[in-house]
């Protein structure tokens, strides 16, 4: 990979191309970022002698198989502007690369594990349906789009049905990140079943993967012994 230096409507010396080179190192920028496609660098200059003291501008721009990374400044010269895009290029790939990090660190965890890790979550039974509340208390229920509501219960009011492609964790990742969200509902495309990503403290992320029993879907499907059909 080369880096690619040009101008707009400036020209570029060859002893500022030089710079360049001996300022972004590949070798650290590809330890940071294994997967780099490119790295383009261009300068420009600001002709209002008002901003004398940032009339040069150099944005960095390095496309990779992960989110595109750009990092620019300005100074009264471009080698400064050039030394302070370096710095911030180099924080936000160390971020990135936190990210990775702590991603592969996550651990799965299972369907039973889930009200234990998220406040408030819904109790499954075997058969992998919200446990309803068998008390007879005289409180009225009623229908809430497919919920049942016993008495004021929660207001639902929205409800959405998407049509989700299956998409790697890293991928669902960038999604999140894109739509500046804390968290991401996709299908995740080794297992193929619903997961959701979310983020904790600082640069951490969770992911939370449900998958269903083999056994138990068999048991649901399959009538007891000795039981009956229809009404």
């Amino acid at each position: 990979m080369d880096i690619v230096v040009k101008g707009r409507k400036t020209e570029v010396p060859e002893r500022f191309r030089k710079h360049v080179a001996e300022k972004l190192k590949l070798e650290k920028i590809q330890k940071l970022d294994g997967k780099v496609i490119s790295l383009d660098v261009e300068v420009s200059k600001e002709p209002n002698p008002r901003q004398a003291d940032r009339c040069d501008r150099v944005e960095i721009t390095l496309r990779s198989r992960g989110p595109v990374i750009r990092a620019e400044a300005a100074a009264s010269d471009p080698y400064a502007a050039l030394d302070l895009a370096a710095e911030k290029l180099d924080a936000r790939l160390r971020k990135e690369h936190d990210k990775r990090f702590s991603r592969r660190g996550a651990r799965r965890i299972s369907a039973a594990e889930v009200a234990d890790h998220v406040p408030d979550a819904a109790t499954l039974d075997s058969n992998g349906l919200p446990v309803r509340d068998e008390t007879t208390d005289g409180v009225p229920t009623k229908k809430i789009g497919s919920l049942e509501v016993k008495g004021d219960g929660p207001l639902v009011v929205r409800e959405k049905t998407h049509v989700a492609s299956p998409m790697s964790l890293d991928q669902a990742l960038y999604e999140m990140e894109l739509v500046g969200h804390d968290f991401y509902l996709f299908v995740d495309s080794e297992t193929k079943e619903p997961s959701v990503v979310y983020r904790r403290h600082a640069y951490d992320y969770g992911v939370i993967h449900l998958s269903t029993d083999p056994m138990v879907a068999e048991a649901a499907q399959t009538p007891a012994a000795g039981g009956t059909l229809g009404g």
